[in-house]
């Protein structure tokens, strides 16, 4: 799996039929489902990110976490982080995961960080949606899987 990170002071994501999804502060994360992966990289990445401390402590350090900061989570897929620009113009996506895989570990991983006490909010696989957000730093981190 595959995930970019961003910090964000809020997020918003507007579906097709004009519903609207927001957070506060938190993460803005767009979650790629690769052909190899399973539950174990959903649970590893979930982990791996509502942990990770990118927020600034008093002295102005990154110290903490997204749930120490009680910060909220945008996920919104995206198969497009699994693009291969190797050979010509147009990307290939042929290493991300199908929708009849990716579909229920996108949604596996949206449970898998709830379950670890962050407020989530979604947007809707597979559709095309508009994303607004401030980034807060900026701070935006790339988190693969196979490199954790």
């Amino acid at each position: 799996m595959r995930a970019l990170v961003q910090r964000v002071s809020k997020a918003c994501v507007r579906l097709p039929g004009g519903e609207s999804r927001s957070i506060g502060k938190g993460f803005l994360i767009y979650l790629g489902v690769g052909l190899a992966d399973g539950e174990a990289q959903a649970q590893k990445l979930a982990e791996k990110i509502v942990n990770l401390r990118i927020f600034s402590n008093a002295e102005g350090k990154f110290d903490r976490s997204l749930l120490d900061e009680k910060g909220e989570a945008l996920v919104i897929s995206q198969f497009t982080l699994f693009a291969d620009t190797k050979g010509g113009r147009r990307p290939a996506f042929t290493a991300a995961a199908n929708p009849e895989i990716a579909k229920p570990l996108y949604e596996k991983f949206c449970g898998l960080i709830s379950g670890l006490g962050v407020s989530v909010r979604a947007g809707e696989f597979g559709a095309h949606m508009e994303i607004e957000s401030i980034n807060d730093g900026p701070v935006t981190l790339w988190l693969d899987t196979d490199s954790l």
